[in-house]
């Protein structure tokens, strides 16, 4: 009776232990692929409790979330013969579980690996100007690359993102003056541009002032005023600068009457009266030579 109580007990045991190695657990981020004696069923198990064979079958559970890796940092040389280290991070997620277990060994490194080439090859294919202003044109391109040979495995690339561009210290420097040296330049055609306006806008309200005389004389007020506002001890009047043209001309007319020859007829009949002589030159009293010792003892024998 005993013998037969502990085969009974161990039957019971053989049989539990078959069970719960025949019941497997899949969660809802997760898929399972199951090979039966090496050979891959059709029918993918979706999440919940899931019965399989013991020591006939064997199930992979595969993740199907999204897989954030970051690619390390990678040497590179752009189009233009710029030394650059980028580096990126990449999306992806498991589409086909059967796929990602048959097809490739270790999807994740496989992924890491093309990630690292196709990151130094698309820089390669860019410029410098590119890899800087235009990131969207290479995670693009990045992406496509990356996506191409991991379909094949069942993973898709959802978006690649270039992460941070280390440039070396001299192209950093040059870079920096380049900027300032545009921006300087940006400065100098705005202020070039407001002095051109300004001058087109004060030869117009000259013209205008020139064709309006009153216009003058209200601006004129209107300075005065402003300017005994701000200073009210001081009043400045403008001199116009036509009558200094008139003692211009005023001069110029008396001096041509002057130097006119003395005897000549005006057109008038009119003597023009006679030229002023010039005066005598000055004579340099010490230029005269001083008389000698000798010739002041010698008497005047004449």
């Amino acid at each position: 009776m005993d013998v037969l109580l502990i085969a009974v007990v161990a039957v019971l045991a053989v049989l539990g232990m078959i069970v719960v190695g025949g019941v497997k657990m899949v969660q809802q981020y997760q898929r399972g692929v199951v090979l039966r004696f090496g050979r891959l069923l059709p029918r993918v198990r979706e999440p919940g409790l899931q019965l399989i064979i013991p020591f006939v079958d064997q199930m992979t559970k595969v993740p199907v979330q999204t897989v954030v890796m970051d690619v390390p940092s990678q040497g590179a040389i752009t189009r233009d013969n710029v030394t650059l280290s980028v580096d990126a991070v990449v999306y992806f997620r498991v589409v086909d579980p059967a796929k990602a277990v048959v097809n490739v060994e270790n999807y994740l490194g496989a992924v890491s690996q093309v990630s690292q080439t196709s990151l130094r090859s698309v820089i390669g294919r860019a410029d410098l100007d590119t890899v800087l202003s235009d990131r969207e044109k290479v995670n693009a391109e990045l992406r496509a690359v990356i996506d191409t040979p991991t379909e094949d495995w069942g993973i898709s690339v959802d978006r690649v993102e270039v992460k941070d561009v280390s440039l070396p210290e001299a192209m950093r420097r040059s870079m920096s003056r380049q900027a300032e040296a545009e921006r300087e330049r940006r400065a100098r055609i705005i202020a070039a541009d407001g002095e051109y306006q300004a001058s087109a806008r004060l030869a117009d309200a000259a013209r205008e002032m020139g064709e309006t005389p009153g216009a003058m004389q209200l601006r004129l007020l209107q300075t005065l005023s402003g300017v005994a506002a701000e200073r009210n001890n001081t009043v400045v009047m403008p001199f116009p600068i036509e009558m200094l043209r008139f003692f211009e001309r005023t001069a110029a007319a008396q001096g041509a009457r002057v130097a006119e020859p003395a005897g000549e007829d005006e057109p008038d009949g009119r003597s023009a009266p006679p030229a002023l002589e010039p005066p005598a030159p000055a004579v340099d009293l010490g230029a005269v030579p001083e008389p000698r010792a000798e010739e002041l003892d010698e008497p005047d024998t004449r």
